[in-house]
């Protein structure tokens, strides 16, 4: 069996990892979209009534009050950016889980480009959460690049 063949399953995790975003990243995207055009707030109180959810409650009063602030140009815009993300993240899990090397050199720069913004936000207001993301983002970049490393040097027969 090449070495090609038979690859980590670190990658497959990697894969699974990017797939299972770029697949919510594509709901939220098909979301924001359908709401254009529409009340938003009046959806808002509906799913908070459905719920059952206390309005007055601290955290989904803010929500509420976030989703009035949301215009045709907010939700265009979001949506637009999160088709793009979520189409950068579906790209790098199929690549890697169909094992191709470019899809790996596309993660590293990729995943890495972004990092400099995780931390950018994690100095505008840090939690547990971006933390987490952070170190899982470096993680997969690390992984990879010693990934191909070695098998570089495999190939090479080193």
């Amino acid at each position: 069996m090449s070495q090609r063949a038979h690859r980590p399953r670190g990658l497959m995790v990697i894969a699974a990892f990017k797939l299972l975003k770029g697949l919510a990243l594509l709901a939220v995207a098909i979301g924001a979209h359908s709401l254009m055009h529409r009340d938003i707030s009046a959806i808002a109180e509906h799913w908070v009534d459905f719920f059952r959810v206390d309005p007055s409650n601290h955290y989904i009063h803010a929500l509420l009050e976030r989703f009035t602030n949301l215009d045709v140009n907010k939700l265009r815009n979001l949506s637009i950016g999160t088709y793009f993300y979520s189409a950068l993240l579906l790209t790098e899990g199929v690549g890697l889980a169909l094992r191709k090397r470019w899809a790996e050199y596309f993660t590293i720069i990729v995943t890495s480009s972004f990092i400099p913004l995780e931390i950018y936000e994690l100095f505008r207001h840090a939690t547990w959460v971006k933390v987490l993301l952070l170190l899982i983002n470096v993680a997969v970049v690390a992984y990879l690049f010693f990934e191909l490393r070695n098998s570089k040097h495999l190939e090479n027969g080193l």
